[in-house]
C-alpha cells in the first residue's frame, strides 16, 4: 500500500500518543541542522526536468554566478523596467516594450540545487526553512515534491515530515528560477530601472529543524518601553491527529551574559488535531536596559512547549514618527537619522562582489566600523532585502534600518505606457512574510513599502492589510504615494543637479542653496504635515576609478571642464555632498538625512556608484571619508555661505548654523578662519556657542577678508565643544576664490 501524507500523520499520531502517555516527548526541544555550505547544482530549461547529472557546485548562501565550473550568461536578463527606461531615454524604439517581467538572454530557466543530510531519530515534525532565494522556489525530498514558494525576498518554509527518512540519509533538491521571467509579472521579483544583471541564488541561510507537537510556528516580541514589559506573541500548531495539551513557558535572558531577568507564568494551552492557536503574554522586564545606536543592548526570550523550543533575540526599544513635530522618536526621545543607503541587489552584479556579502569580517567592517567612523546611525536597505546576518549585525552594532521591499516602478509621468499590475493577494502574502521575517530585529525601525513609486494599491490595500501584524507598530513609508496613516513619514529625493544631467547647461549651482529654506518642494508635501525623510540626494556619482557614471557623464565637464582628473572629480564630489549634507541637517526641516549611495555596483555602463576605491578591502575615497565624516557628526556645522568668489573687505558677516543631535546640552567655541591651500591663515575669529539637547542655533560671525588673501582659499569653521562632556570638534569648509 502506498503511504500518503495523511496516512503518515495517522501513524505519527499513534506513535506520539504512546510516547506522551509515558512522559514529556519534547523535553530536548528543537534540534536545528545547518545546511549551509557546498551544494551540487545543475540547470534546465523545463520546470519539471530534474537533471540527471550535477557537474557543478556552489556555496549556500551565495549566488549562482559563483558556481564552479561557471555557467555561461548566468545573470543575463533585461527587465521590463530597464527596457522601459531605455525607451523613455530614446535608446530603444517603442516596439521593444514588453509587459512580461523582461527578456532572458540565457539558455535556461531553472537551476537545481542538491545536497544530502542525515535526519535524527524520529520526531513528529521536520521543517525546512530557506531564508531567501530568487527567483521562486520548489522543493523535493527523496524524490517527493514537498511544496513551492513564490517569494524572492522572504523565507520559504516547507513541511518535510511526510517525505523524510528518519535515522537515514536524505536527498534534498531545491529548484529556483534562473531569472525573474519564470514568475508572473504580477508577482514581486524585483523592479529596478537601472539594474543590468539579475543573478539567481539561494542567498540566505538554509536549515532543517526537528521537533514534536505542539510546534512553535513563530514568536514575535514587541517591547513596551513605557511600562518596562514585552508582549510575546506565540503561534502554536498541533500537526498531529490527536488533541494536545501543553504548558507554554517564556524565559527572558540577557543575550551576552545569559542572565535570567524574567519568566512568564506557565500557561496551559489545548490544541485540537491540526489546530493552530496564537497566544499573547505580557512579561515584565525589571530595570529594562534600553536598546539604542549608542548602546545596542540585546535580550533573548526562550519559548518552550512540551514538544518544541525556540530562542528569539530582541532589543527593548520603540521607534515612532510624529507628524506634529516632524520628528522620529526612539524610546521617547527625538532621534535624527544620519546615514546612507545600501543597494545590495545591485552590488550582487558587481564584478568584485564574489562571496563578500556572506563574509562576516567584511560585513562587520561594512556595517559597524566604517559607519561609526562616519558618524552614521542609520541605513536604508534599498530596493532589495539583505540576508538575515546583515540585520543581526545591525542589531548588535546599533544601526537604525529603513527596510525597503524591492519595488521601484516610478510615476506615470516617467512613461505613460509603462505600468505594473500587481496580484494583490500574492503581494499581501509576501508583505506579511516580510514582516514575520524581520519584526524581531530592533534595528528595523521603518517599513518602506516601495521606492519612488506612485501606485495607490500600496496605501489602500497592501499596507492596511498587513500593518497590524507588527505589534511594535513601526511607521511605514510609502514613497510618492500618500502616507497610509497620519504620522507616517514621506521620502524626499532632492537631486538638485539632475537637470544638468541631460544637457549642456549647468542648471544648478551650489550657491543656489542660499535661496532655499531647507524645506521640501511643495509637490512632495501632502496637505497634512508628516515627518520628511531625505533618503536620497546627490546626483554627483563617480565610478570607483573616478570616471563619471552614465547619469553624470555630462555633469562633470560642465562643473570642472573637459580635462579634469579623477582626483579633482573625487574632491569636488565629496565637497558638494558635504555641503548639501550640512545644509539639509542645519535647517532642521528633515527627520533624517541619508545620502545615496554607500554600497552598490560599479563598472562601465552603470547609472550610479558608491565611494569605495577598493570595495574588497572596504577602502573609501579619502576625500569622501574626510568631508562626509565631518558633515555627519552629531554636532553639525553649516556656514550658510555657498558663493564661489568673494572680494576683500574689512568686515564680512557669515551666518553659521549649528545643530546638536545629542540628548545632552553642548557649548563651546566657534572658530572661523580664512586660509590658503598652503594653510597660511589670513584671519581668524572666535565666538562662543551654546545649544540645548537636540537643539539648534545660529551664530553671526564677522571676519575680515584681507587683500593679501588672493586666489584659492578655504573658509574654515570649527565648532570646538567644551565642558565635562567634551566631544570631538566639527569642521565645515567652503572653497572660495578671493579676488
Amino acid at each position: 500500500m502506498k503511504i500518503e501524507p495523511t496516512h503518515f500523520r495517522v501513524i505519527q499520531g499513534l506513535i506520539i500518543v504512546l510516547v506522551t502517555s509515558i512522559g514529556w516527548a519534547g523535553e530536548s526541544g528543537r534540534r536545528t541542522l545547518d545546511l549551509n555550505g557546498r551544494w551540487e547544482i545543475a540547470d534546465s530549461m523545463s520546470a519539471d526536468s530534474i537533471p540527471t547529472a550535477f557537474n557543478h557546485h556552489v556555496i549556500v548562501p551565495g549566488l549562482v554566478n559563483q558556481a564552479r565550473p561557471a555557467f555561461p550568461d548566468v545573470d543575463s536578463f533585461d527587465s521590463q523596467e530597464l527596457i522601459a527606461n531605455r525607451i523613455r531615454k530614446q535608446q530603444l524604439p517603442e516596439s521593444a516594450r514588453v509587459h512580461t517581467p523582461g527578456i532572458s538572454r540565457q539558455e535556461r530557466n531553472y537551476f537545481w540545487y542538491r545536497t544530502h543530510f542525515s535526519a535524527s531519530k524520529f520526531r513528529a515534525n521536520a521543517t525546512l526553512r530557506i531564508n531567501k532565494a530568487q527567483f521562486g522556489t520548489a522543493v523535493w525530498l527523496n524524490g517527493k515534491p514537498v511544496g513551492e514558494h513564490a517569494g524572492c525576498f522572504t523565507a520559504g518554509i516547507f513541511d518535510l515530515s511526510a517525505a523524510i527518512r528518519w535515522n537515514a540519509k536524505n536527498e534534498l533538491l531545491i529548484r529556483i528560477g534562473a531569472h525573474p521571467g519564470v514568475l508572473p509579472a504580477s508577482f514581486p521579483a524585483g523592479t529596478d530601472f537601472e539594474k543590468l544583471k539579475w543573478t539567481p541564488g539561494i542567498y540566505d541561510r538554509v536549515s532543517v529543524w526537528f521537533c514534536d507537537d505542539p510546534a512553535i510556528i513563530s514568536v514575535q516580541v514587541a517591547p513596551r518601553v513605557g511600562t518596562g514589559e514585552v508582549l510575546v506573541q506565540t503561534r502554536l500548531k498541533n500537526y498531529g491527529i490527536a488533541p494536545r495539551a501543553t504548558a507554554l513557558r517564556q524565559e527572558v535572558r540577557t543575550w551576552k551574559s545569559g542572565k535570567v531577568v524574567a519568566r512568564s507564568p506557565e500557561q496551559q494551552v489545548k490544541l485540537l488535531a491540526g489546530e493552530e492557536k496564537t497566544v499573547e503574554q505580557l512579561i515584565p522586564v525589571p530595570d529594562a536596559h534600553l536598546w539604542s545606536p549608542d548602546d545596542p543592548f540585546l535580550y533573548v526570550v526562550e519559548t518552550r512547549t512540551r514538544g518544541d523550543s525556540l530562542e528569539t533575540r530582541f532589543g527593548m526599544r520603540e521607534f515612532r514618527a510624529d507628524a506634529k513635530t516632524g520628528r522620529f522618536y526612539l524610546n521617547g526621545k527625538a532621534c535624527y537619522l544620519r546615514g546612507s543607503n545600501i543597494t545590495l541587489h545591485r552590488f550582487f552584479e558587481d564584478p568584485s562582489c564574489g562571496d563578500l556579502p556572506w563574509n562576516e569580517k567584511w560585513l562587520r567592517q561594512l556595517l559597524s566600523e566604517i559607519p561609526r567612523s562616519m558618524h552614521w546611525n542609520s541605513f536604508r536597505f534599498c530596493i532589495g532585502p539583505v540576508p538575515e546576518q546583515w540585520l543581526e549585525i545591525a542589531d548588535e552594532t546599533g544601526l537604525l534600518v529603513q527596510n525597503e521591499f524591492f519595488i521601484w516602478t516610478g510615476a506615470p509621468n516617467w512613461d505613460r505606457n509603462y505600468a505594473r499590475h500587481w496580484d494583490v493577494p500574492e503581494m499581501t502574502r509576501q508583505y506579511s512574510e516580510w514582516l514575520r521575517d524581520n519584526w524581531n530585529h530592533p534595528s528595523v525601525a521603518i517599513w518602506d513599502a516601495n521606492n519612488e513609486t506612485l501606485d495607490p494599491v500600496f496605501g489602500t490595500q497592501i499596507i492596511p492589510a498587513v500593518r497590524s501584524l507588527d505589534l511594535s507598530a513601526r511607521p511605514w513609508e510609502n514613497s510618492y504615494n500618500a502616507p497610509a496613516e497620519p504620522n507616517d513619514p514621506i521620502e524626499y529625493h532632492p537631486y538638485l543637479y539632475q537637470g544638468s544631467a541631460s544637457g549642456n547647461e549647468l542648471k544648478f549651482r551650489l550657491s543656489d542653496l542660499e535661496q532655499r529654506s531647507g524645506k521640501a518642494e511643495a509637490w512632495y508635501v501632502p496637505a497634512e504635515p508628516h515627518p520628511i525623510l531625505i533618503n536620497e540626494y546627490g546626483w554627483v556619482w563617480l565610478n570607483r576609478d573616478g570616471s563619471p557614471t552614465l547619469l553624470t557623464e555630462k555633469l562633470y565637464p560642465l562643473v570642472l571642464g573637459p580635462d579634469s582628473t579623477p582626483d579633482m572629480r573625487f574632491a569636488w564630489n565629496a565637497y558638494v555632498l558635504a555641503a548639501k549634507t550640512e545644509f539639509w541637517r542645519a535647517h532642521r526641516q528633515m527627520a533624517g538625512v541619508l545620502h545615496f549611495v554607500y554600497l552598490t555596483c560599479s563598472y562601465p555602463g552603470v547609472y550610479t556608484s558608491d565611494h569605495f576605491i577598493d570595495v574588497t578591502r572596504l577602502k573609501l575615497d579619502p576625500h569622501f571619508a574626510d568631508y562626509l565624516g565631518e558633515a555627519f557628526k552629531p554636532l553639525g556645522v553649516c556656514v550658510n555661505f555657498f558663493q564661489t568668489t568673494i572680494t576683500p573687505t574689512a568686515d564680512k558677516e557669515f551666518e553659521v548654523l549649528l545643530v546638536n543631535d545629542q540628548d545632552q546640552p553642548t557649548r563651546g567655541d566657534l572658530v572661523l578662519s580664512l586660509e590658503n591651500e598652503s594653510r597660511r591663515i589670513f584671519s581668524t575669529v572666535s565666538r562662543p556657542f551654546e545649544m540645548g539637547a537636540l537643539g539648534e542655533t545660529a551664530v553671526a560671525v564677522r571676519l575680515p577678508i584681507p587683500a593679501m588673501a588672493q586666489g584659492k582659499c578655504i573658509l574654515k569653521c570649527r565648532a570646538v565643544p567644551a565642558g565635562p562632556r567634551r566631544t570631538e570638534a566639527t569642521l565645515c569648509r567652503r572653497w572660495i576664490l578671493v579676488k
